[in-house]
């Protein structure tokens, strides 16, 4: 052989040898069993029982009819996975090999070559186990065995003296949603959920990185790179970051480098509606004698962010300073974008995060009983400017706080904040979803017969765990700059009126209460992170609830099985005759239904901006649905706006206008979240439902920046002579870069007197329809296959509209409010 090319030969390999790599085990054969068994079926990697059992047409799909009731049996049994697959002498000769699994659900034993390595009992780690001395050349088989969640979890149930609410999901550190909601199945899953790997290095390796910004400046980012590496020999290596190499001696083991690192002239990364979400690369390589040992590729955004928390006159702010400017806070509550979230795929992530910034939002809050999302969804994030209000998975329920659950939580805490703290979209950690509030108000203590022992066990474990552990592994795990803690939310309950005086407001007057709309003009916190009403998904969605030809009609069966709150039908109804004809017609009746989630909502949001900076933030319940169902969500599983979230878009508009009635007036409000200020010709016209300008008034108004401000208000005096239940008011303002109007009617939607509208639509192109109208349109519901620019609208007559589509119609179907008034 020529020497050149054995030399070459021989290097290569050597590189190869020196450095990290990994191998997929998930695309391997797997396969799986009910335990009691003895035949294998074949299986998915990642995966869930529930999606295998569906695959080899062992269960119905549970999202369809009523058979949801047909698999929960699935719970209760025990679990087998396996693979076999072949490990070359090459591999071998690597010094270390790891085995890691990303996800396992939930209590599981792995078993390699026959060999016990680990058993598991959290969904929310990352478990790594050493395996070189347990692999073998040739052919090598890896079993996890799987216990039922709810058998283990009634087991530790019995450990605690007294009855815990929601027993025994609380005693699993798993999905919490899984075990049902009153807007989710109860699909209580097993199985490898996230991606199965081997892991080869050898001398060195970068095990985490984590980027701390000191100082933030226009001319300059003054960064730290905290890297963990782990050394099998002590010696001289090079951390490399973006070509500038740094020397460093680790010591065998585990070794801690910190480097500075920094940015002239840098550009911030901007939440969306100020700018542009600016993203840097930052590359680390760790090389021993110019071979390359292990490298890590990241994204990084330049930004500040604070928690503000000051005392005053009526209580104490909440809100966040970004980039040193605050930022009124708008957008939705996230839960799991499916019931077995390993299908969730990156498109959908990507397509709901977009949804999102398309309808003005900049923040979402993931909600404690889900998941520590996929690392798509935070990079959407971090693309689109939208910051994340990151909920710890405990939700609505007492947790235990014995040593084994206490560090198994601090080992999620770890591998969860190590995973994600380096997005710059993450602007918050909070410990739970509703705990606080379910221990002091939701009567669980009188339900179970608490002795005053037992109830000042459960607070003396809630402290330990929410003020203690969890903060303390924060501290632990995270750079100080991204150290923003929230030990539950709501901070008080919404029965309390200090719940809208400080700190975060969950306010369900509207829903639970029964209250009407119109009480959100006067329940308004300092930061609204929940509040909701539910509306009927599409009829595309509807359709898809069922296996065969789908039956319309609100009294059957799997319409009801898709409504998962007990009153859910009851309440809507009771809404919808306050403010709508209730059609008797199914269609009809799902279009006036997503009219009336959306009307509610309008009042919440628009109250609240009104209000700033008292108010500095809405987050409404919710975006998105884990099946088809009739729920709280904007869009529904199927991916399609609702009424509600066309809305939302034009209720979260930078700049906006709202009408406030008062018992003698209607105040107009201007309200501006960019931060410039601009003049403005405004002004009001009361007109017809035919078209006719029956009043008028105009003014030349300023709009601060970053400001909501009463510009004038009309007295109701001046309106008297006319009959405004055929009037609508537009209110505008604008120049020549900005143009703004309202529709303000001054009646429920069931008292106006509308005209029939002869809705005109012209098709301009493949994409484009032109929509026109000759009196007043109310609601205007374009129906298609398609994605429209705008939809649910109101059309003043004799105008016309331009909407867009998402993919070509031939046709488009239309209805409208008065289509719900006939007789």
């Amino acid at each position: 052989m020529n020497k050149s090319i054995l030399f070459t030969s021989l290097f290569i390999q050597n590189v190869l040898f020196a450095q990290f790599s990994q191998r997929n085990l998930s695309s391997e054969n797997w396969q799986f069993k009910n335990s009691k068994d003895k035949s294998w079926l074949s299986a998915k990697v990642p995966g869930t029982v529930h999606l295998d059992l569906m695959n080899n047409k062992v269960i119905p799909d549970p999202f369809k009819d009523e058979n949801e009731k047909k698999v929960q049996w699935v719970e209760n049994e025990d679990w087998d996975y396996q693979t076999q697959f072949t490990i070359s002498s090459k591999e071998l000769e690597n010094k270390n090999i790891n085995l890691v699994f990303n996800g396992l659900d939930t209590f599981s034993e792995i078993y390699l070559n026959g060999k016990l390595l680990k058993k598991t009992d959290n969904m929310f780690r990352r478990w790594e186990v050493p395996v070189k001395q347990n692999l073998r050349i040739g052919n090598n088989i890896i079993q996890v065995k799987f216990k039922s969640a709810v058998t283990a979890g009634k087991e530790l149930a019995k450990k605690v003296p007294f009855t815990m609410p929601e027993s025994p999901r609380s005693f699993v550190r798993k999905a919490q949603y899984q075990f049902g909601w009153d807007w989710g199945p109860r699909l209580v899953t097993a199985g490898i959920w996230k991606d199965v790997k081997l892991e080869f290095w050898n001398n060195a390796v970068l095990e985490n990185t984590k980027i701390e910004q000191k100082s933030l400046t226009d001319k300059k980012a003054d960064l730290r790179i905290h890297t963990s590496i782990v050394a099998d020999q002590d010696g001289k290596y090079t951390l490399t970051i973006n070509d500038k190499p740094n020397e460093i001696k680790l010591k065998k083991g585990r070794n801690k480098i910190e480097i500075p690192f920094v940015i002239e002239n840098p550009k911030r990364w901007q939440p969306n509606g100020w700018g542009d979400p600016y993203l840097y690369d930052i590359k680390i390589s760790l090389q021993q004698k110019s071979k390359v040992l292990s490298d890590e590729a990241l994204k990084i955004g330049l930004r500040t962010i604070e928690l503000v928390q000051e005392k005053d006159k009526k209580g104490k702010s909440f809100y966040f300073k970004v980039n040193g400017n605050p930022l009124y806070i708008k957008g939705t509550n996230w839960i799991p974008a499916d019931s077995f979230s390993p299908r969730i795929t990156k498109e959908k992530y990507q397509k709901l995060i977009k949804d999102s910034k398309e309808a003005n939002m900049n923040m979402i809050r993931i909600w404690g009983g889900g998941i520590y999302e996929d690392e798509e969804f935070y990079k959407a994030c971090d693309e689109n400017g939208i910051l994340v209000w990151q909920d710890f998975m405990f939700a609505g329920s007492f947790y235990p706080a014995d040593e084994d659950f206490l560090n198994n939580v601090k080992e999620e805490i770890k591998d969860q904040v190590e995973r994600i703290q380096n997005h710059p979209s993450i602007a918050l950690w909070c410990g739970n979803n509703e705990i606080d509030e379910a221990i002091v108000n939701w009567g669980y203590q009188k339900q179970f017969n608490y002795s005053k022992s037992d109830s000042l066990q459960v607070w003396k474990d809630y402290k330990k765990l929410f003020h203690e552990v969890i903060p303390d592994a924060l501290k632990a795990n995270l750079t100080a700059d991204k150290n923003i803690y929230w030990p539950s939310s709501p901070s008080i309950g919404w029965g309390h009126k200090e719940s809208l005086t400080e700190g975060d407001s969950h306010y369900w007057g509207v829903w639970w209460g029964e209250q009407p709309f119109e009480i959100y003009n006067d329940k308004v916190g300092r930061f609204m992170s929940e509040y909701g009403f539910q509306g009927m998904p599409t009829m595309e969605a509807i359709k898809s609830m069922f296996s065969g030809t789908p039956e319309f009609s609100l009294q059957d069966s799997t319409v009801k099985a898709h409504e998962k709150h007990a009153r859910g039908w009851d309440i809507i109804n009771g809404y919808m005759k306050r403010d709508y004809h209730v059609p008797a017609d199914f269609v009809k009746y799902n279009y006036v239904s997503q009219l009336l989630q959306a009307r509610g909502m309008q009042m919440a949001i628009e109250a609240h901006r009104r209000a700033k900076p008292y108010n500095m933030g809405t987050l409404y319940w919710q975006l998105n649905d884990c099946w088809p169902v009739v729920s709280w969500s904007s869009i529904d599983y199927s991916g399609n706006w609702k009424a509600f979230h066309y809305q939302a878009k034009r209720s979260f508009e930078p700049t906006l206008i709202s009408v406030a009635e008062t018992d003698k007036a209607y105040e107009i409000y201007f309200i501006n979240d960019l931060l410039n200020a601009f003049g403005a010709e405004s002004g009001a016209k009361l007109i017809d439902f035919e078209g006719n300008i029956l009043w008028k008034t105009e003014a030349a108004d300023p709009l601060s920046a970053n400001s909501s401000e009463k510009h004038f208000e009309i007295n109701k005096a001046e309106l008297g002579k006319f009959d405004l239940s055929k009037a609508v008011l537009k209110v505008y303002f604008g120049n020549n870069s900005l143009q703004q109007e309202k529709l303000f009617f001054f009646n429920k939607p069931k008292d106006l007197k509308l005209s029939k509208p002869d809705i005109t639509i012209r098709k301009v192109s493949p994409m484009e329809f032109e929509i026109s109208t000759d009196v007043l349109a109310k609601d205007v519901y374009l129906i298609g296959d398609t994605h429209f620019s705008d939809n649910f609208f109101d059309m003043l007559p004799k105008t016309s509209k331009i909407i867009k589509l998402s993919k070509p119609l031939e046709k488009i179907e239309v209805m409208s409010l008065w289509d719900t008034m006939e007789n």
